[in-house]
């Protein structure tokens, strides 16, 4: 992407949010023996990935991206894998009945290992230690052995992502996404008592999918019925593990992250100068920007120009994160330098960074009212200022965890200690996310409507 760039350039720049392994000896054998291994992704995925979003950019596609907060060595199991696809699954039907347009299905997974933190250490009971930085780097243990950053905990990292993509990969064409099977599954959430108003968006996609069955259209005529393609994406925060990754398009000769289809950088990490920006910068995946109340517009102009010199449709997501009733202090400001530089990018809305609370409980949570705030005031600008907005992008999970409020089965504070289980920050559970697809749907229905009523 960047001329005269290589992937270990960023070593000369400011790097943060990134640890001091005490043994380089080690650090050293570890990068030299994953730059042996294969890529996890590979580069015509990856332009794959990115040919979609331009369809995102220009309103003929939506983006979904989501998955753990980070994801764990000790809860790795396929079953884990499979109920967070499943539930990405239903999720994208909705939303695709709802737009009217192809759902890009990206997930936070097979690589979500690292975070970054707003300490770099944490006391309990007078004891300070290192701060938990993912299982990439340090155990969640509160020892100092678990603690100290460990280059090794990089090639597990590696092969936990390899067994991910390889289960993720079968599920997307082995059947297991077929269309009839999906909607089930989102018909029995519709049977809730609750849930009378996205009971009928469910019977209106079984009345489309009989239709099709009825006149021959089905997963055995048509392969798009009975398969998806899957991506994965990433922060990009551990620079040795993305250089190791780091690999030349045989066909294009040109520097791929191979480590996911798409990653991303940080709020913290977005500095246009810093050690993240420059690794980004060379590599031809699709990139993510995450921006929070801080970004200035001076800065996303030259992030922009950074990153995408081109103007490469596809190439640059804007994830904005600013937490419920501050989108419309900050988001109509970006919006306008964009389109004063004439940038093509996804917009994205992250609606869970911005809208973390400590309950009286004590656990850190996402009241999930909070979380819809901010999607519909996120929708509303961006139909204000006359833009498209591209997607969401949800830190979730298929499992029945009890750590954002609300929703639903209207989970209460009090509630929030019989099933947390993040090792970071709170996710939405299955049933969560399964209605926060039919709240965006919804969103999405008005705004296409709203657009041909305009078109008459």
């Amino acid at each position: 992407m960047a001329k005269g760039w290589s992937k270990s350039d960023w070593r000369a720049k400011p790097r943060i949010q990134m640890p001091d392994y005490p043994d380089q000896a080690a650090l050293r054998a570890v990068e030299a023996q994953l730059a042996k291994y294969p890529p996890l992704v590979f580069a015509g995925e990856a332009r794959r990935l990115k040919k979609q979003l331009a369809d995102v950019s220009s309103g003929k596609a939506f983006l979904l991206q989501g998955g753990d907060c980070a994801e764990s060595f000790a809860e790795f199991s396929a079953d884990n894998i499979r109920d967070t696809f499943k539930v990405l699954l239903q999720m994208a039907v909705v939303l695709t009945f709802g737009a009217k347009v192809p759902v890009v299905k990206v997930g936070r997974m097979a690589g979500q290992f690292a975070k970054p933190r707003s300490a770099p250490t944490e006391v309990i009971a007078g004891t300070e230690l290192p701060s938990y930085r993912g299982d990439i780097i340090n155990g969640f243990d509160f020892t100092p052995d678990a603690r100290l950053p460990d280059p090794a905990r990089m090639l597990q990292a590696y092969t936990q992502a390899a067994a991910s993509l390889n289960l993720l990969r079968a599920f997307s064409t082995g059947g297991y996404a077929d269309i009839h099977r999906v909607h089930s599954w989102t018909l029995g959430f519709a049977e809730h008592d609750k849930a009378e108003r996205y009971r009928e968006i469910s019977n209106r996609i079984s009345d489309a999918l009989d239709f099709m069955s009825a006149a021959g259209v089905d997963g055995s005529s048509v392969t798009q019925l009975s398969t998806v393609e899957f991506y994965t994406s990433h922060e990009a925060l551990l620079l040795e593990y993305e250089e190791a990754l780091c690999r030349i398009d045989s066909t294009t000769g040109l520097p791929v992250a191979g480590s996911g289809h798409m990653i991303w950088i940080g709020d913290r990490t977005r500095q246009p100068d810093g050690a993240h920006v420059d690794f980004c910068r060379g590599v031809q995946n699709p990139i993510g920007l995450k921006c929070g109340p801080s970004m200035t517009t001076d800065d996303l102009k030259r992030l922009m120009a950074t990153l995408n010199p081109e103007n490469e449709a596809g190439r640059l997501t804007l994830i904005a994160r600013f937490g419920a009733g501050k989108a419309g202090d900050h988001l109509p400001r970006l919006i306008r330098a964009v389109q004063e530089e004439g940038a093509s990018v996804v917009w994205s809305c992250d609606p869970m960074h911005g809208n973390t609370i400590k309950a009286a409980s004590g656990y850190k949570t996402r009241p999930f009212d909070s979380v819809l705030r901010e999607v519909r005031e996120f929708f509303a600008v961006h139909k204000a200022e006359g833009t498209v907005p591209g997607g969401v992008h949800f830190e979730m999970t298929g499992k029945d965890v009890t750590e954002c409020t609300g929703g639903l089965h209207a989970v209460s504070d009090e509630d929030l200690s019989s099933r947390y289980h993040t090792a970071c920050d709170p996710r939405l559970n299955a049933s969560q996310s399964l209605e926060l697809a039919f709240l965006v749907a919804e969103e999405l229905s008005a705004q296409r409507r709203a657009s041909r009523s305009q078109a008459l």
